[in-house]
């Protein structure tokens, strides 16, 4: 799947992905990681429904939406919710909290009981009193946990995850994971978990997907490529997740280990030719890695886009 955009003023194309190939199993949490403006958020409107691929195919339970009527598609979409990064941008300002969450079910023709939407917001965990409440009266956490009481709302087979959990205090990050989880486990719905942040991610999804550039770079069981990353790229993101039991003074940075990337990620209007991480690759190889794009090839935990394992 790819996907393109114009440049207002210039008439440039920039490519904010190139040819993911991305599958969610029923029940997983799959997660996609990388640097900002590396294509995560583009993908998953692509999958929510609100962009459309330039090129390529999108499957919803097996069926391609491509040249549906827009009656048909939405239909085929309706299975899926998701859950944005800002919570209080996400929520109509002038609804209140029970009509916010009510708002699945009412686009599919159904109008909940009360009752049912206190149910839900129970769930999340939050008191009935915040049903009548408007988003600006709540706090960050709140919000989220609105948002997520509406995405589960119409039971969906997948919701898409678009950085959850970054916008929220630490403490209220790890309450939002695990409500995340329990309805995971609870109801068997999918995820796709989009973050940068690999510690949430290791903690939450079954597989990851490494995106640089437009383009997946790693893929593989998150323990495996998060324990021993097959590609640069992943190697140092990988480097800056802290771990405090490897760091006597408890400062949870092992400054030997970090890998600092040099340079800033390339302009996606003008990727540069071979490897797209060459420039910034501290295992650069020689020619080879500025002339020639390395295919994704299978490694002993995935795949990978490195012609180190060539």
């Amino acid at each position: 799947m790819s996907r393109s955009f114009r440049v207002r003023g210039t008439g440039q194309e920039v490519r904010a992905l190139r040819g993911v190939d991305l599958t969610v199993p029923a029940g997983s949490a799959v997660g996609l990681v990388g640097e900002s403006g590396s294509g995560k958020s583009t993908f998953a409107r692509i999958v929510a429904g609100l962009l459309q691929p330039s090129s390529g195919e999108l499957e919803l339970m097996g069926t391609g939406v491509a040249g549906l009527p827009e009656r048909r598609r939405r239909r085929l979409a309706a299975p899926i919710q998701m859950i944005f990064q800002n919570p209080r941008a996400s929520l109509n300002p002038r609804l209140p909290v029970h009509r916010c969450v009510a708002e699945p079910l009412l686009a599919q023709g159904v109008r909940p009981a009360r009752q049912e939407v206190l149910g839900l917001l129970d769930r999340v965990g939050l008191p009935a009193r915040v049903a009548d409440l408007h988003a600006h009266e709540l706090s960050g956490g709140q919000c989220q946990r609105v948002a997520i009481a509406r995405a589960v709302a119409g039971r969906p087979a997948l919701i898409v995850a678009d950085e959850p959990v970054s916008a929220l205090d630490v403490s209220v990050q790890a309450l939002v994971l695990n409500l995340l989880k329990d309805i995971q486990e609870e109801s068997g719905t999918s995820f796709l978990f989009i973050s940068h942040d690999l510690g949430v991610v290791r903690f939450f999804c079954d597989e990851v997907n490494v995106l640089y550039l437009g383009q997946i770079v790693e893929r593989g069981d998150a323990e495996s490529v998060f324990a021993d990353p097959r590609h640069p790229y992943t190697e140092a993101l990988a480097s800056a997740v802290p771990d405090v039991s490897d760091v006597p003074d408890g400062s949870g940075a092992d400054r030997s280990r970090r890998i600092v990337l040099n340079g800033e990620p390339p302009r996606p209007e003008q990727p540069p030719p071979g490897c797209a991480f060459h420039t910034r690759c501290h295992r650069r190889i020689g020619p080879i890695c500025d002339e020639t794009a390395p295919e994704l090839l299978p490694t002993a935990t995935g795949l990978t886009r490195c012609h180190l394992r060539a």
